[in-house]
């Protein structure tokens, strides 16, 4: 069943109130009419099933039939603190790990981060273009929520977003002893942070400053992993620990 997100303003007694790009792709891409069933969810964890009442160029007008909470959203909550990297690397790091159950995703720069922004309107268009990946990954592995790709902050300040969180985890290439098995034997969940460097790594000097505030080291095995493949790594070892799979 095609499945789309609104906005909880657009949704009044018992109809739900379509407009913007989804009106084309329902009428035009999936040649949808009255009477076809759709999925609709508030972005906030709630679905709700509807027929189509009512269509035209600018609005679609859905009548809903029945509504649950979402049961794909994971009980626990993890934010990727990921490092910035070639566009096309970062467009499958946020498809994929949206897919996998990631609740946020925050862009850091670190010490040996080679990609940066030219400007404030550069930014500003890639992190609309990362969250409408983000929204489309939503869509089709049926989440109840939009994960949101925040701006880009200083891995300093990433570690300060942090401190509230019940878990934080950085993967470092020297780290030989602590697992994510061992870490997550004993953590009944909650909210977790994980931090994954640049092509190059994390500075030693970085590593210092995470572990002064409460952040662990990490292995991710004898083998080097590319940073798109550690982020992915790590997201789906800890769902399928925390029985998320």
């Amino acid at each position: 069943m095609p499945r789309f997100f609104v906005e909880p303003s657009q949704i009044k007694n018992d109809s739900i109130f379509i407009h913007g790009e989804d009106v084309k792709h329902i009428s035009k891409v999936l040649r949808l009419k009255n009477g076809d069933k759709i999925s609709i969810c508030n972005g906030q964890g709630t679905d709700y099933q509807c027929i189509i009442k009512n269509m035209d160029k600018e609005i679609i007008v859905a009548q809903i039939v029945s509504n649950h909470l979402s049961q794909t959203e994971p009980k626990t909550k993890i934010t990727l603190f990921q490092a910035l990297v070639k566009s096309d690397k970062m467009d499958l790091i946020i498809q994929k790990t949206v897919e996998m159950g990631i609740f946020k995703i925050i862009p850091i720069v670190t010490e040996r981060t080679v990609v940066r922004f030219e400007n404030e309107k550069k930014e500003r268009s890639r992190l609309a273009r990362w969250q409408k990946i983000a929204e489309s990954a939503a869509k089709q592995s049926q989440r109840g929520i939009i994960p949101e790709v925040e701006p880009v902050i200083t891995l300093s300040e990433a570690f300060d977003r942090s401190k509230e969180m019940d878990c934080k985890l950085i993967p470092y290439e020297k780290e030989t002893d602590k697992n994510l098995r061992s870490i997550l034997s004993n953590f009944n969940g909650g909210n977790i942070a994980i931090f994954i460097g640049p092509e190059g790594g994390f500075e030693e000097s970085e590593i210092a400053l995470g572990k002064q505030q409460g952040i662990i080291p990490i292995t991710l095995g004898r083998r080097i992993l590319r940073t798109e493949t550690a982020g992915l790594f790590t997201v789906s070892i800890i769902m399928y620990q925390m029985g998320e799979m």
